[in-house]
């Protein structure tokens, strides 16, 4: 791999890592603003207006930064990938404009009414705005999930002097992976929310800010996570089973698959060797890869011996395993939460704590998850159509590396920013317990 192509995956990877941060937050939070606010309407009780105030600011917060490290993934495509435009531009273009035009605008209209006209237009209408910004953040999240989908499964194109063109924009939309994934990245954004909600209210609650509003908070938040824990096994499973069915190879990748087999088991742990084409140090349980990935105990799963191309393995083996075990600390930890809250109807400071820890714990699994799936597509840009080599820049790679750094070092300073906001309005709402709209 020459430095360009390098130092290009590398910065997109960068930008893509960044960007992903603040999507997955503000599609689950969306919706718990919703929650929120339906909750206030029927009750009246002022700890829903309370919560909702306090976790709106944050919602701005994380769309200005995921609008901010957004602007900068298309231009990607012109400048690091031309290959890419120059090929499927029929695809991505129109895909891309209508994510701004229909969902970006949306959210980004009735979010000011959200944040600044709670006093000026009626009850119903800010409730119908709260809702209406949700809705535009999962129709992005939707839209965009459509591209990378396609690029994963692609169909419903032809390609003609080597331009595609597309023949049915309904196979577009919806290729082989797309509900899988658009439900596994929409209850990952749920957990992440999840989890940012209940350490948040953790870390005011250790801070001796026991209003009622804070425990709805932390409440809702270890319950909102149980819940996407459940679903997110139940559909983790089918994303890859249909993953296994469309990607043999990527599966045998991060399942460290060298060699054809059946009844083949489950690695919880391994080292990869490329050169020797096996493992190290395994510790598997038997039969049980096979019944994930084909439902039966001793399902026949292709092995890397099949595929001429396929993607390094150790990276996807790994990142594919933290996503995992990532998902298990989730499970058992809203389930010990739950657990004690029913038990005791109030959280201990060693609980407070873990939930603390936890905070941040859906953005390594959202992390990890999509780098499984775009380390697993190599070496294909658009799989079996494009690949990532021959949609590359040929800039050199001094001017590559230079926007890197930059990026870097951008991205540093906002994410410190960012995290830095967030507790200051944790710890000056645990000072008063006072909070207003912006207006």
């Amino acid at each position: 791999m020459d430095d360009t192509l390098l130092l290009s995956r590398l910065q997109f990877a960068l930008n893509i890592s960044f960007h992903i941060l603040f999507p997955t937050i503000s599609l689950g939070l969306g919706w718990l603003l919703v929650f929120f606010k339906m909750r206030y309407s029927r009750t009246k009780d002022e700890k829903w207006i309370k919560l909702y105030f306090f976790w709106v600011k944050i919602f701005a917060l994380t769309f200005a930064l995921g609008v901010a490290s957004g602007i900068t993934m298309p231009f990607q495509f012109s400048t690091n990938w031309p290959g890419f435009l120059e090929m499927a531009g029929n695809v991505a273009g129109p895909i891309l404009a209508y994510e701004v035009l229909l969902a970006f605008f949306l959210e980004g209209t009735f979010l000011g009414i959200v944040l600044f006209a709670y006093k000026k237009v009626p009850a119903w209408f800010h409730t119908l705005s709260t809702f209406l910004v949700a809705f535009g953040a999962t129709l992005s999240g939707f839209i965009i999930l459509s591209l990378v989908s396609w690029m994963i499964t692609p169909q419903g194109f032809e390609v003609r002097d080597g331009i595609v063109h597309v023949t049915s924009w309904y196979d577009v939309i919806m290729s082989p992976s797309m509900i899988y994934r658009f439900l596994h990245m929409m209850i990952a954004a749920g957990l992440t929310s999840a989890f940012l909600l209940a350490g948040i209210s953790a870390y005011r609650w250790l801070r001796s800010d026991r209003a009622p509003d804070v425990m709805s908070g932390l409440r809702t938040g270890i319950y909102t996570a149980l819940a996407c824990s459940l679903m997110q096994w139940v559909v983790g499973d089918m994303h890859g089973y249909n993953t296994s069915q469309h990607q043999p190879q990527t599966m045998a990748a991060a399942e460290a698959i060298w060699k054809t087999e059946k009844g083949a088991p489950l690695l919880l742990f391994a080292i990869p060797d490329p050169e020797t084409k096996s493992n190290k140090f395994e510790i598997g349980i038997p039969k049980m890869c096979s019944l994930l990935m084909t439902h039966h105990l001793n399902g026949e799963v292709k092995g890397l011996d099949q595929f001429p191309e396929h993607p390094s393995v150790a990276p996807v083996f790994f990142s594919f395993r933290i996503m995992v075990f990532t998902g298990l600390a989730m499970l058992v930890v809203s389930i010990a939460g739950t657990w004690v809250l029913k038990r005791r109807k109030d959280i201990t400071p060693f609980w407070a704590k873990v939930f603390v820890w936890m905070t941040f714990s859906g953005w390594v699994g959202t992390l990890t998850g999509w780098y499984t799936t775009e380390m697993g597509r190599q070496p294909y840009i658009i799989h079996g159509v494009l690949k990532t080599a021959d949609a590359a820049t040929k800039t050199g790679s001094g001017m590559v590396a230079s926007t890197f750094a930059c990026y870097i070092a951008g991205y540093v300073i906002l994410l410190a920013a960012f995290l830095y906001a967030i507790y200051y309005l944790a710890r000056k709402a645990a000072q008063t317990n006072t909070i207003q709209p912006l207006d």
